[in-house]
Order: structure tokens, then sequence, then C-alpha cells
């Protein structure tokens, strides 16, 4: 079996400030229509009773997954993992509409286009990676809190990220047996980490 990469977005939720920058240059890069969103930051918060209150945002994007349900249930392979790259993406040309991905995702993260009759999700912008570019939703982020690259190589800006974190301060939405490898930090003296999905 060839070898795989595991490219991904790691966010470190300790520096996010909330300025929603990734959601709007993501829209912006990919044409995105209104009302529609590949990257969704989601207000976690606030929980507790003051003064002890505490607030995350948490951005959430295709998580990525090892077992990807969007690409198990597509019944003409418009959803399918990039041979080269091991990303998940979608084939317009072989879309028919039947939303069964959308239905399929965990994590609600795929968008549906209107005028081109076809389901849409981040691509982990690849017409920028490709060039040797970070995604869109990384370069532009204000706090530096996102990082992108190949879990299973140290060298990626995604794996440094995780190995420089406590274990502890590592998570990832609810895992029903699809894998996600998008992973989120967290420091408990930040926020208590809490993976329901809206």
């Amino acid at each position: 079996m060839p070898f795989m990469t595991r490219n991904c977005i790691v966010v470190d939720l300790n520096r996010c400030i909330g300025c929603f920058s990734c959601e709007v240059a993501c829209k912006a890069e990919n044409g995105i229509a209104l009302g529609e969103q590949w990257n969704k930051v989601i207000i976690e918060g606030p929980h507790g009773t003051f003064p002890d209150i505490e607030q995350y945002w948490l951005p959430t994007m295709c998580q990525q997954c090892q077992d990807a349900p969007c690409v198990n249930v597509c019944p003409t392979g418009a959803s399918y993992r990039d041979p080269e790259t091991n990303i998940v993406l979608v084939d317009k040309s072989k879309c028919i509409g039947c939303k069964y991905c959308m239905m399929a995702c965990p994590y609600g993260v795929r968008s549906w286009n209107s005028s081109e009759s076809c389901v849409e999700k981040c691509t982990l912008c690849g017409h920028l990676t490709a060039n040797g570019e970070k995604p869109v939703c990384v370069a532009k982020c204000c706090g530096e809190a996102r990082f992108y690259g190949d879990l299973d190589d140290p060298t990626s800006d995604a794996a440094k990220a995780i190995a420089a974190a406590d274990p502890q301060d590592v998570h990832h939405l609810t895992d029903v047996g699809n894998g996600p490898s998008t992973a989120y930090i967290l420091r408990k003296s930040i926020a208590t980490w809490r993976s329901s999905e809206e």
C-alpha cells in the first residue's frame, strides 16, 4: 500500500481571537455564495457564572476524516479522496445533487451550491498549496492560530504545532468511527473543551 499523507489544519484555540478572518478569507478566495460557508466559526460559550466565565471560538471545516462517511455514501464517486494528496474533495462534474454526503457528514461542513446544483466543501485551498502556498485561512489568520500540513511529516507546521502542545490539550471533534484528522489545541486554563457540534 502506498504511503498516504494526512494533510489537514491544526487550530490553536489558545491563540484564536474570534476575528472571523478565516471565515471571510475563505469565502472571498473561493467565491462561496452568500449564506454558505466552507469554514464556519462557532462561538463556544460563554459558559459559567460571573465572574468565572469562559468562552472560545471554534472554526469548523472539513475534518479530513480517515474513514470519510461522505466518500463512503456517494453513489457516483463525486465525493472522493485524491490519490495524490489524500485530501477529501468533490468532483462537481459527477455530483448529482442527492446530498447524501451532506447528510452523512457528522459535522455539517458541506454546502449546497444552488447555482451549480452541486455540493461543495473546503478543499484545503489545493489551488494554492499545489504551488507551495498556505491555505488562505491559514495565511490570513490574525492570531497566527492556524497551521497546515501533513500530520505524518514531523517537519510540517501542523505536526510541529501538535508536537509542541501538551497531549491533553489536543482535541478533535466527536469521532463517530470516522477518525477526524483536523486537530484543535486548547489549554484547560483557557477554557474547557466541549466537543459538541452545533
